[in-house]
């Protein structure tokens, strides 16, 4: 048994923001309320002055596993993200082999079945990540996958792309689309205008993005399919969503930290640590990125955690690999970026962190309900962390060495801790 106390419990799916207790039994929440009785062996949690709300839900992470282990593999990407607050997260398929077929959807949850949070995957929408054939959506829906994506790779045929949709919508799961059109790039993760004039290279237009993003919001209302505008980086491409939104409620779009919180300044200063698909742009971006999530155009804020070896991020800025870890600061970039600066309220920040993304993969998660699977997270938004050696893997991060707001004290997941902080100063 375990009882968390005094904590000030925030849960958007019932408006619940109140100083009170959770019991819980095994892996249930057998209680919340105040005095409530329990055995004598019961573990007891002093939350008093620290926020206890559902486990974080991140529905777009790369665990590099199988193939790219060196980098990430799902034990050590579970332990990044119980340490961010993560109780569930969502692998994408570009893996070695990518998740196109039964075998390898089986090993990815095997394996994070082991792990002690709750790890799921999409599965790729085409055979081998190529943009030719799709894959046996049923079957893969069947076997467990819980959306479909060739994240990393732009669908860029359009007949694929209303095929898919059309399985997407029958089988009644979402399509996930990483919006980026190569003819527009030609130096990718890094934004065509000050920032590639700056380093003396051509960049990422904007335009990549918004073609992409026109195109596939035309097709998805056509199809009726649930669709994710993954990892939203223009004001136009925001727009394009908002307006979309308007008349089609199986819209949804997320938005990465890093997009909320830098600009392509950020490249210049910390070169490939900064280096990201698609790429961080300008200061109008980012506010409109900050709107989108404030007046819910942007339904989701997701990591898009993608490690890298310390050695390919040292290469060339040309050569270096596009992508930056994101569990363990993602909460805090949170705080600091959007509460703190009055854009959003704490728990509108939990609810795009946790109920959000749990609602839009149908998750039993993002919610603290008695008799529902105790998946918590004890944080107290006041006390400040340095980001310094990361739990993941990779330590390819642009946050490295800055003092963040939002300590995590403790990580709940199936009524388990699943990391506990001793060393918050």
């Amino acid at each position: 048994m375990l009882l968390i106390k005094n904590g000030r419990i925030i849960n958007p799916q019932s408006n619940q923001d109140e100083i009170t207790d959770i019991l819980i039994i095994d892996e249930i929440i057998k209680d919340i309320g105040k005095d409530l009785p329990f055995a004598a062996n019961t573990e007891i949690i002093d939350a008093e002055g620290m926020i206890v709300a559902p486990g974080l839900v991140d529905i777009h992470v790369h665990f590099r596993d199988p193939g790219f282990t060196y980098k990430e593999d799902i034990e050590s990407g579970a332990k990044a993200a119980a340490k961010g607050g993560y109780t569930t997260v969502v692998m994408m398929a570009n893996t070695n082999p990518p998740i196109d077929n039964i075998e390898t959807l089986k090993y990815v949850l095997n394996k994070g079945n082991k792990t002690g949070i709750n790890i799921m995957t999409c599965a790729a929408v085409t055979q081998g990540l190529k943009g030719v054939e799709t894959v046996d959506m049923a079957a893969l829906k069947e076997a467990g996958a819980i959306g479909f994506t060739d994240d990393g790779i732009p669908l860029l045929d359009e007949e694929i792309v209303k095929s898919a949709l059309k399985e997407a919508a029958k089988i009644g799961l979402p399509i996930s689309f990483h919006e980026e059109n190569p003819s527009y790039i030609r130096n990718n993760g890094i934004n065509e205008g000050y920032a590639s004039e700056q380093l003396g290279i051509y960049g990422s237009s904007r335009e990549a993005e918004i073609v992409m993003i026109k195109r596939d919001l035309a097709l998805a209302k056509e199809a009726g399919a649930k669709v994710v505008i993954q990892h939203i980086s223009t004001k136009e491409g925001v727009a394009l969503v908002r307006q979309a939104k308007a008349d089609n409620v199986a819209i949804f779009a997320e938005a990465a930290p890093h997009h909320f919180t830098l600009t392509e300044e950020a490249v210049i200063k910390k070169g490939a640590l900064a280096k990201m698909n698609p790429p961080l742009r300008t200061e109008e971006d980012r506010i409109a990125v900050i709107e989108g999530l404030k007046d819910g155009t942007i339904d989701v804020i997701a990591t898009d955690h993608a490690p890298h070896s310390k050695e390919e991020k040292e290469r060339d800025i040309k050569a270096a690999p596009s992508g930056i870890i994101g569990l363990e600061t993602a909460l805090s970039l949170g705080i600091r970026e959007l509460v703190n600066k009055g854009y959003l309220t704490i728990s509108e920040l939990i609810e795009r962190m946790s109920s959000n993304p749990a609602k839009l993969y149908e998750l039993p998660a993002g919610n603290i309900m008695i008799g529902k699977s105790a998946d918590l997270v004890i944080f107290d938004p006041s006390v400040m962390w340095v980001a310094e050696e990361f739990t993941s893997k990779s330590q390819n991060s642009p946050f490295i060495g800055e003092k963040m707001p939002g300590a995590i004290h403790y990580t709940i997941c199936k009524g388990k801790v699943v990391w506990h902080s001793v060393t918050v100063s």
